[in-house]
C-alpha cells in the first residue's frame, strides 16, 4: 500500500498569496475558489461521491495549490509519482486513452477520404454526367458537386451538432454522423444524375460536419491538458491519412471501367466508417458533457478510465464543478441552442474566443490547402502528364500531409499553437508564389518536376501548423455550456470559405489562369499571418477551464500588446 508521503501541507491562509509562483513546467491547475472541506463534503454528497470524499478533499488541496503535489500532507507516493510524470513522461497514459483517440482517428480518415474522392472522380464525372465543357453552367455545376459537401456542412451539419449532442451525448453524436455519411458516400456513388449528386453530397456534408464538431470536442475534453495539443494533432494526422487513401484508391481504380471508376471512388471512403460504428460504445462518454449536464457521478467513473490515478480524476471533476458554478452566478445556466448562440457575441470571454476561433478556421482555408486536395490531378494534368502520373503524384502529396502532421505532436503542446502558425504561414506564402512562377515554364518535365516539388513543400509547411491547429484550437477555447455551438461556428467558417473557394476556383482557373491563381492564394496566405498575429492567442498547456483568463483581455488590448512587443 502507498503511504501518505511527509510534506507539509501549506495552511490554506497562504495559499492565495502564493498562487503566482509556478515553474514553466508545471501543469496549469487553478481553483479559483476558495473551496473548504465543507464545500467539497456538499459536493461529494449532492453527486453520489461521499464514497470518494477523501481523494476529492485531496484533490481540492491540489488545485489550490495550483497542482504542487509536495504541498499536499496526505498524497501517496503512487500519486505522487503520476503527478510528477505529467512532466517527465507525458505520453505515459491508459490504454483506453488511446484507444478512444483511435476511435476519432476512424471519423477522421472518413473526412480526409470523402474529400479527396472527388479529387480523381473529377477526371471522370464530368464526361459520364455531361458537364465537361467550359461552359460556364458546366463549370458551375462542377464547382457545385466539389462545394456540396461543405455546403452540407455550413447549413445542416453544424447546427445538428449541438441539438444532437445534447440529446445522445458525444458517442451518439458520432454514431448519427456516421450513418450520415454512410448514406451519403452510397448514394453519391449510384445517383443517376448531376442533380441527385448535389443531393447525396449535401447528405455527406451534413454528416461530415456534425462529425468534425463533435469529434474533435470528444477528443479534447477526453485528453489530459498536458499532452492535449499533441492528441488533438490525430484529427489533422488521420484526416491526411484518408486524404492519402483516397488518393491510392482513386490510383487503383484509374484502370477500371472509366464509366463506373468515379462511382467506386465516391463509395469507397465508407469503408472506415463500420470499424468506427461498431467500436464507438466500447469508449467511455466524455466526462465534461456528463459534467455539463450535473452527472458528476458518472463523470468521475468515466474519468478514472482515462486517467492513471483517481486523484487526476478527482481534481479534473472537481475543478469543473467549481468552474461551472462560477459561470452559472454570472450568465445563468441556459441551456437553449439560441441563447447559447446569443452568448457567443453578448458575452466578452465567448466572444474573443470567437474572433480567435474564426480567424484560424478562415486562415486554413484561404491558404489554399483544400484547392490543391481537390484539384491537384487536374493541375498535374494541366502540365503535361498522363491521368495516372497525375493521380500518382496526388498520392505523393497526401503521404506527405499525413506524415508531415507528426512533428505537431511535439510542438503543439511546447512551441504553442500560435508560434506554428506564425512561423509557417510566411513561408506557405513564398512557397505558393514560387508555385504561380512555375506556371511559366513550358509543358514538359522540368514543369511537372517544379510544380509537384513547390506543392509538396506547401504541404509539408502546411501539415504541422495549419492543418492541425484550427480545429484543435477551436475545440478547446469556448467554456463547457457553449462549446458545441462554437464548434459548430468553427466549422461553419471554414466549410463557408471551403465552399466560397471551391466555387470560385473553377472560375479563377479559367479567367485568371494558373499563375494569376496562385499568385492570389499567396497573397492570402500573406493576409492569414497578419490576422493570426493580432487576433490568435496563446493556449499551450491551459485546462479548458483556465481559458477565462486566456481571453479575458478585448481584442483591441490583446493587439496593442502583440505590437509593442513586435516594435
Amino acid at each position: 500500500m502507498s503511504k501518505a508521503r511527509p510534506d507539509t501541507e501549506i495552511p490554506q491562509s497562504t495559499l492565495a498569496e502564493e498562487l503566482e509562483d509556478v515553474t514553466e513546467d508545471q501543469p496549469l491547475r487553478t481553483l479559483s475558489h476558495e473551496s473548504t472541506d465543507e464545500d467539497v463534503e456538499d459536493f461529494a454528497n449532492t453527486y453520489e461521491l461521499s464514497d470518494h470524499y477523501e481523494v476529492l478533499q485531496k484533490a481540492s488541496t491540489l488545485l489550490r495549490c495550483r497542482g504542487d503535489h509536495q504541498r499536499v500532507l496526505t498524497i501517496t507516493d503512487e500519486e505522487a509519482d503520476a503527478l510528477s510524470r505529467e512532466t517527465t513522461h507525458k505520453w505515459r497514459q491508459p490504454k483506453l486513452l488511446y484507444f478512444t483517440i483511435f476511435i476519432c482517428a476512424l471519423g477522421a480518415i472518413e473526412q480526409g477520404w470523402a474529400q479527396t474522392a472527388m479529387n480523381g472522380a473529377n477526371l471522370y464525372l464530368p464526361e459520364a454526367m455531361g458537364i465537361a465543357s467550359d461552359s460556364p453552367h458546366d463549370t458551375f455545376v462542377l464547382g457545385l458537386i466539389n462545394s456540396g459537401i461543405f455546403v452540407g456542412q455550413a447549413l445542416l451539419g453544424v447546427w445538428l451538432s449541438d441539438p444532437i449532442n445534447n440529446r445522445v451525448g458525444r458517442r451518439g453524436a458520432i454514431v448519427a454522423a456516421s450513418l450520415l455519411c454512410l448514406v451519403g458516400n452510397i448514394g453519391s456513388a449510384i445517383s443517376p444524375s448531376w442533380l441527385v449528386l448535389v443531393g447525396f453530397r449535401l447528405v455527406l456534408g451534413t454528416g461530415l460536419g456534425l462529425n468534425s464538431s463533435t469529434v474533435n470536442v470528444y477528443a479534447a475534453e477526453c485528453a489530459p491538458a498536458y499532452i492535449r495539443g499533441g492528441l488533438a494533432v490525430s484529427w489533422q494526422a488521420f484526416t491526411a491519412f484518408g486524404i492519402f487513401l483516397g488518393f491510392l484508391a482513386n490510383v487503383a481504380l484509374h484502370d477500371f471501367n472509366p464509366s463506373v471508376t468515379w462511382r467506386l471512388q465516391l463509395a469507397a471512403p465508407s469503408l472506415p466508417i463500420v470499424p468506427l460504428l461498431l467500436l464507438v460504445y466500447s469508449c467511455p462518454e466524455s466526462a465534461a458533457w456528463l459534467c455539463k449536464w450535473d452527472r458528476y457521478d458518472k463523470a468521475y467513473a468515466c474519468l478514472i478510465r482515462l486517467r492513471n490515478t483517481e486523484l487526476q480524476a478527482a481534481a479534473e471533476v472537481y475543478a469543473t464543478y467549481v468552474s461551472s458554478r462560477r459561470v452559472s452566478k454570472l450568465h445563468g445556466d441556459e441551456r437553449r441552442s439560441t441563447s447559447k448562440i446569443w452568448s457567443l457575441f453578448k458575452v466578452a470571454r465567448n466572444r474573443h474566443a470567437l474572433y480567435a476561433s474564426y480567424t484560424v478556421m478562415f486562415s486554413q482555408q484561404a491558404c489554399g490547402i483544400n484547392i490543391i486536395a481537390f484539384y491537384s490531378s487536374t493541375l498535374f494534368s494541366s502540365s503535361g502528364f498522363s491521368a495516372t502520373a497525375a493521380l500518382w503524384a496526388s498520392v505523393v502529396f497526401g503521404l506527405i500531409n499525413f506524415v508531415g502532421a507528426f512533428p505537431a505532436i511535439w510542438a503543439m503542446d511546447s512551441l504553442g499553437r500560435r508560434s506554428l502558425l506564425l512561423w509557417t504561414l510566411p513561408a506557405m506564402a513564398v512557397t505558393m508564389l514560387l508555385a504561380s512562377l512555375s506556371f511559366r515554364l513550358p509543358e514538359g518535365t522540368a514543369r511537372f518536376v517544379t510544380l509537384a516539388g513547390l506543392i509538396y513543400t506547401f504541404c509539408a509547411l502546411y501539415s504541422p501548423g495549419m492543418g492541425p491547429v484550427p480545429c484543435a484550437y477551436s475545440a478547446e477555447v469556448y467554456p463547457s455550456d457553449v462549446r458545441e455551438v462554437g464548434m459548430s461556428f468553427a466549422i461553419f467558417t471554414a466549410s463557408i470559405w471551403a465552399t466560397v473557394l471551391s466555387l470560385t476556383f473553377p472560375a479563377l482557373l479559367h479567367g485568371l489562369g494558373e499563375q494569376g491563381t496562385f499568385t492570389l492564394y499567396a497573397l492570402l496566405n500573406v493576409l492569414a499571418w497578419a490576422c493570426c498575429f493580432l487576433l490568435v492567442r496563446e493556449t499551450k498547456n491551459m485546462t479548458l477551464d483556465e481559458m477565462d483568463a486566456v481571453f479575458q483581455d478585448s481584442p483591441s488590448t490583446f493587439i496593442k500588446q502583440r505590437l509593442g512587443v513586435a516594435t
